[in-house]
Order: structure tokens, then C-alpha cells, then sequence
């Protein structure tokens, strides 16, 4: 597969470990996963993954509502590293259109990873926005897009067409995934990167498993489980 791989989480003994992965081209993370793992100092959790981790790309995203706040924290984000993407959320939740910030801030030389994008016009505006800046990502969140009840491949499709017709240096990102295979779907699609969970990137060495053992392996944990349980009839 010709598609980056980057781990989505924030757990640093996890982040280190796979960074000696191969497969692993860059990391992600957000405030909703800072959160869950318990990290109260943003600052401090970045810089100490950022002294470990020095070469793979790594995005941090701000947390402001107010887009000049916006604008200051991702400053200082893109200053904590050659490496460091600065997601910027594709608007606020005032819904207003965050594409002046991201215009200016790709002009200033920061390297952007616009989120939370889901419809085309929004990839229309923030591919225009990020035209001839500094190299940038758009995340398309296909898992989402799918838990809506379309189908997130010619979404997706569309959506690369409008990056690459607009400026060939801004990658698509197939965001949240569900499953193993949207990863074989990203990367038929032509998606540049797709972002998994630590949990989800565990299963890829299941990928061209014979169907036939994976029969006998199911069966064997039904039955190893059953007799844990001390299950009778």
C-alpha cells in the first residue's frame, strides 16, 4: 500500500513504541484524547513526546473558540518543533469558518492539519485557503461520514480530486477509522494518510490471513473462553 499510516492516540509509552514501527509515518492527537488519558498539562505532554519522538510528523491541535486566541496558540504550537502540525478545526463552534485563520497561518509559514472536515465545500474552501502556503493536511472524518449512512469512498474520491486539482502538495487524511479495511479502502481511494488507533493498527497483521486458519482460530476462542467460564448444561 502506497498510504502513510499515523497513529491516533495520546499515551506516550504507546507513541514511542510505535514509532519504531516502520509502518508508522506520523502521529496525530486531539483534546478529546489528551482527556481520556488523563493529561491535565497540554504544554508539558507535548514537549515530553516532542524530546522522543523528533522526526515523524505530529499533529497538536488548538483548543481556543475565539479565532484570535486560535491563532496565538497555534503559533505557539508550530514553535515546539521542525515536525509539528498544527490542527486548526474547520470552524468554531459558532459555526463560523475558521478559512481566514488557516489562509493566514499557512502564509506565515505553519504547517497546518485542518480537522473536523466533512462536507466538500468545506475542502473546497480550506484547500483554496491553503493554496501555495506551507505544507498542509486536510482530515476528511470518513468513519464519521460512514456512521451517517454513506458511503465515505466517492466522498472521499471527490475530496482528493479537489485537493490535488487545487494544490498537489495538500494531502487528504482518511480520518476515524472504523475498521481494518478502510485502510485498503483509503488507500484505493488515493488517500495520502489515514489515522488508526493503537487498537486498530494491532490488527494489521491479520491482513492476507488465510480465512481457513482464521475459521480455526475463532472457533478455538469460543471454545478456549467456554471452558474459562466453567460454562455446564
Amino acid at each position: 500500500m502506497k498510504i502513510k499510516l499515523f497513529a491516533d492516540g495520546a499515551d506516550k509509552a504507546s507513541m514511542i513504541a510505535l514509532s519504531r514501527d516502520a509502518r508508522i509515518k506520523g502521529f496525530t492527537t486531539n483534546p478529546t484524547l489528551m482527556r481520556k488519558a488523563g493529561i491535565t498539562d497540554y504544554r508539558a505532554f507535548a514537549h515530553s513526546v516532542l524530546a522522543e519522538i523528533k522526526e515523524h510528523p505530529i499533529s497538536f491541535e488548538v483548543f481556543s473558540d475565539e479565532l484570535n486566541e486560535m491563532e496565538r496558540q497555534a503559533l505557539e504550537i508550530a514553535s515546539w518543533g521542525k515536525n509539528v502540525y498544527v490542527k486548526i478545526p474547520v470552524t468554531n463552534t459558532k459555526r463560523v469558518s475558521t478559512v481566514g485563520l488557516v489562509k493566514t497561518l499557512t502564509g506565515k509559514g505553519v504547517k497546518l492539519n485542518v480537522t473536523a472536515v466533512f462536507t466538500h465545500a468545506q475542502v473546497r474552501e480550506m484547500a483554496t485557503a491553503l493554496k501555495g502556503g506551507a505544507p498542509s493536511v486536510i482530515s476528511v472524518f470518513a468513519g464519521r461520514i460512514a456512521d451517517s449512512g454513506r458511503d465515505p469512498k466517492p466522498h472521499m474520491a471527490e475530496a482528493l480530486g479537489i485537493c490535488r486539482s487545487t494544490d498537489t502538495r495538500i494531502e487528504l487524511l482518511w480520518a476515524s477509522p472504523r475498521e481494518v479495511f478502510n485502510i485498503a479502502e483509503a488507500d484505493s481511494v488515493g488517500c495520502d494518510i489515514i489515522t488508526a488507533t493503537p487498537d486498530l493498527l494491532k490488527k494489521l497483521d491479520g491482513f492476507g490471513k488465510d480465512l481457513g486458519d482464521f475459521s480455526l482460530e475463532t472457533v478455538e476462542m469460543f471454545y478456549r473462553d467456554a471452558t474459562a467460564a466453567g460454562f455446564k448444561l
